[in-house]
């Protein structure tokens, strides 16, 4: 067959979303130079990850978002039933995700955060605001998954240990972290003509600055917490990254964070939601045409 006589298939709805979510874990990823995480220039407070293994796993999880939008558009609403799929679909995507990175948790809490925002969107795929679809999310989050397993994880051992809430709360809140604040910082930065690494790294110090690690709390206690809430924080106060003054306090961030063993791998997924909700809130016209 000629490659003329070759028609793309034009893509539904639900891998459009898929592709979306991928991309943003994806550009997290590679976003430099990120304090004590993995970036271009290396693997950050890991000794386990790299930017490769977390290509990889991003990559992985492609079928589980598109698997989890499929399940929204045939569902239609907010409930129970909904809650559960993606549940379960979740679960399946975490251990196709682990047995990818060989037992490694590259983005089991992005699979969460990510998987939530894929769902809200697909249950109403027209022109639609960061702010409602988090709004939704909530909604999913709230609902309880009565076939989760009880099973030990670090969030659920800083929060008994310090009586932080993670990433199940910040859904649960609406990613206040992300519609609250790393948004308007991103849009900030660019409106102040900052390239868009620069306005990317202030989002993400912007969640930094506010969020309550449970990673950073798991890995460096409450000192760890404050030295990146409080650097971060200082970083924006100096002019963001696109400043000079700004970038020697983001490479003193980054120092002071690997000293303690601080990878702010929280803050990461919640960039990772700010990216993905940006690029639907920029073009959501385009995703309601195709189902």
């Amino acid at each position: 067959m000629h490659v003329s006589n070759l028609q793309l298939r034009e893509h539904t709805l639900a891998e459009r979303l898929a592709d979306i979510a991928v991309q943003a874990l994806i550009d997290e990823a590679d976003l430099s130079p990120k304090p004590a995480l993995v970036d271009r220039r290396g693997s950050g407070a890991h000794t386990d990850l790299h930017l490769g293994l977390m290509h990889a796993s991003a990559l992985a999880l492609w079928p589980t978002f598109k698997a989890m939008a499929e399940a929204a558009g045939d569902l239609g609403e907010v409930g129970l039933t909904l809650r559960e799929a993606l549940g379960r679909i979740g679960r399946e995507g975490e251990t196709a995700m682990l047995a990818t990175t060989r037992g490694v948790n590259t983005h089991r809490g992005a699979v969460w955060a990510l998987g939530l925002l894929v769902a809200a969107v697909a249950l109403e795929p027209h022109c639609d605001s960061a702010q409602a679809i988090a709004l939704r999310a909530a909604h999913l989050a709230l609902l309880p998954d009565t076939h989760a397993p009880c099973s030990f994880s670090h969030g659920a051992e800083v929060a008994k240990r310090y009586g932080a809430s993670g990433a199940r709360e910040e859904a649960q809140s609406g990613f206040p972290g992300v519609t609250q604040r790393a948004l308007p910082q991103l849009k900030r930065s660019r409106a102040a003509g900052h390239a868009e690494q620069n306005a990317r790294l202030d989002a993400l110090l912007a969640i930094m600055a506010q969020l309550t690690d449970t990673c950073v709390l798991y890995r460096a206690g409450e000192e760890g917490l404050r030295a990146m809430q409080s650097g971060a924080a200082a970083i924006l106060q100096a002019g963001g990254s696109a400043s000079l003054a700004g970038r020697r306090l983001l490479h003193e961030l980054d120092r002071q964070l690997l000293k303690l063993n601080a990878s702010p791998g929280g803050a990461a997924d919640m960039l990772a939601a700010c990216l993905f909700l940006d690029r639907i809130e920029s073009g959501a016209c385009a995703l309601a045409g195709g189902q």
